[in-house]
């Protein structure tokens, strides 16, 4: 409010009715309760017109004159700064929950999307490439269907999941032996002794597609697809795999990945493919990205190692999208599928 404003609203108070009205200023103002008096205003004048004693008015009134009208006025100002304040405050935590959003802690409200944001960057990470090799669906249906099968609770821990399989619609996976080698595949790697059960925290168990709220689908899908907003999204130029949690709880493994597998595993496609499932569904057990922690050591399953296991270039890629949960200190590991990779291995 200028100053100029604030003498006519001085002006104003002196009126019969002897009432002010707040406004809410625009961004950057702040309310002022009342107005500032001027120097032509005596400090024990009456802000009332001088009347016979007969039409003076009696009691609350008569002591305390314009204040009686302004106090109201003060206060309900005063309610409108509070909003304001609580309205600042609210917005500063959503800002700060935004720059978190890849942590599964969220994962009560919207999609959750692991792996990039929205916002399109311009990035040169050779390891992140997809390599060369078999053809696979650039585009399905985006729906998915569930494959048939269901199998034995794994693990003694006490957070207990379930999780169905599935794989999109216009998918053929007849060369690489159809639906029901992608869920085998699945299956073993969450029942292997060096994944994520051998750590006797967490115990899964697939359950048939029709069975009522899983704890996560595992869903085989198609590169366009994964890059919808809705879903993993498409803000670097590398193919990735992602969870989305909220409502959807589900495993997103993305066909040109599984097809292509990564540069860091070289042409070990098996190995890549239980890296891939493993650290999704490691993002479904609240587990976020780490770093190498160890220049020669085998790199931490929750590490990005699609796009490479050098910290310097997962931490490029975590900075062009607002993260910074991997730091460039010029560490390399060597690629891991496991959790827990020193265990004994199944067989």
């Amino acid at each position: 409010m200028t100053q100029g404003r604030r003498e006519t609203a001085s002006r104003r108070s002196r009126s019969a009715s002897g009432g002010e009205r707040g406004a809410a200023d625009t961004a950057g103002d702040r309310y002022r309760a009342g107005a500032r008096r001027t120097t032509a205003e005596p400090l024990t004048a009456s802000w009332e017109p001088e009347l016979p004693k007969r039409e003076r008015p009696r009691g609350v009134l008569r002591t305390y004159g314009w204040r009686v009208y302004a106090l109201p006025v003060m206060l309900a100002v005063t309610g409108l700064v509070l909003v304001q304040t609580a309205g600042e405050k609210s917005t500063q935590v959503t800002a700060d929950a935004a720059s978190t959003a890849n942590q599964l802690a969220a994962d009560a409200g919207a999609p959750v999307v692991t792996e990039q944001r929205a916002t399109p960057v311009d990035l040169n990470i050779p390891t992140a490439e997809l390599p060369n090799g078999g053809a696979f669906t650039q585009a399905g249906a985006g729906t998915w269907h569930g494959v048939p099968g269901s199998g034995p609770k794994v693990g003694t821990g006490q957070k207990f999941y379930t999780y169905t399989v599935e794989v999109e619609d216009g998918i053929d996976l007849s060369a690489l032996g159809g639906d029901a080698a992608f869920a085998t595949l699945v299956d073993s790697t969450l029942a292997e002794p060096r994944g994520w059960t051998s750590l006797g925290q967490i115990a899964v168990q697939r359950v048939e597609p029709d069975f009522p709220n899983p704890s996560f689908r595992i869903s085989l899908t198609t590169p366009d697809t994964a890059h919808r907003p809705d879903m993993c999204g498409h803000s670097i130029p590398y193919e990735a795999s992602c969870y989305l949690g909220g409502t959807q709880k589900r495993v997103m493994i993305n066909l040109a990945r599984w097809v292509r597998g990564a540069v860091a595993f070289g042409g070990d496609m098996t190995s890549y493919r239980q890296y891939a499932i493993n650290h999704e569904v490691g993002h479904a057990f609240r587990n976020g990205h780490v770093g190498c922690p160890e220049a020669g050591a085998l790199a931490p399953v929750m590490m990005q190692q699609s796009f490479g296991v050098a910290n310097d270039y997962v931490a490029q890629l975590n900075q062009a999208v607002n993260l910074h949960e991997v730091k460039a200190d010029g560490l390399v590991c060597k690629p891991n599928a496991w959790p827990n990779p020193q265990a004994r291995p199944a067989g």
